[in-house]
């Protein structure tokens, strides 16, 4: 951020950002692990890799490649489970409330970019009245390559119509630091979240141990 830069947006990561899903992951995936007679996983072990996505959550339960015959049936098994359970037991982590009216009302606008295709996506951010103020949702389906990639920060400014000097990027996964440095914007670390924590954030960046820590630091930017 350039000095004396203004925050016009935030843009977020959703899953391990602004809700924590994993509860519903953690449930889908061992319901199809006793499905076909494996043991269930634990509860942490998968919550350490929701954010890597259902390709590596189907890896992670079945032992198996994406090379294994079995594996895209089993990952379509995963994800269909994964939609029947997917407003059940997700809830915005503590401090986002807080974090959003704030935003709000300093009229600074928030978005999400996240890797999660849009029929999940969606649904979920519409449970939530605080996440309806999104002013853009940018999925995985939405553009050709997904995070690390910078094109989905890119499309979410130009629709919000901002420089990517007067945002920032919030996200709780290395590709979303990558992803946020390679579209030019500072980026802020969720060490709260599922992947990233002082021992192997790799990036130079500001962090926070909750949502409400980045209220201090925007406003000081704003």
């Amino acid at each position: 951020m350039e000095k004396n830069q203004k925050i016009k947006g935030i843009l977020f990561d959703l899953d391990g950002t602004l809700v924590d899903t994993a509860p519903d992951f953690i449930l889908s995936l061992n319901n199809i692990l006793l499905k076909h007679k494996y043991p269930r996983l634990d509860d942490q072990l998968i919550r350490s890799h929701v954010s890597d996505g259902s390709k590596k959550l189907t890896t992670l339960g079945f032992g198996i490649n994406e090379d294994d015959p079995d594996f895209n049936m089993l990952r379509i098994e995963f994800l269909a489970e994964y939609k029947k359970n997917l407003l059940k037991n997700s809830f915005l982590f503590d401090g986002v409330s807080h974090l959003i009216k704030f935003l709000n009302n300093q009229k600074v606008q928030f978005g999400i970019v996240t890797n999660k295709p849009r029929e999940y996506a969606e649904p979920l951010i519409d449970n939530f009245d605080e996440l309806k103020r999104s002013r853009v949702l940018v999925c995985s389906d939405d553009i050709k390559e997904s995070k690390p990639s910078p094109i989905g920060i890119e499309k979410a400014l130009k629709e919000l119509n901002i420089k990517n000097t007067e945002c920032l990027y919030v996200g709780d996964h290395p590709v979303d630091m990558l992803a946020g440095k390679n579209a030019g914007l500072e980026v802020i670390a969720c060490y709260y979240g599922y992947s990233l924590s002082i021992n192997n954030n790799q990036y130079t960046s500001n962090i926070i141990n909750k949502p409400e820590e980045l209220i201090d630091f925007v406003k000081n930017q704003i």
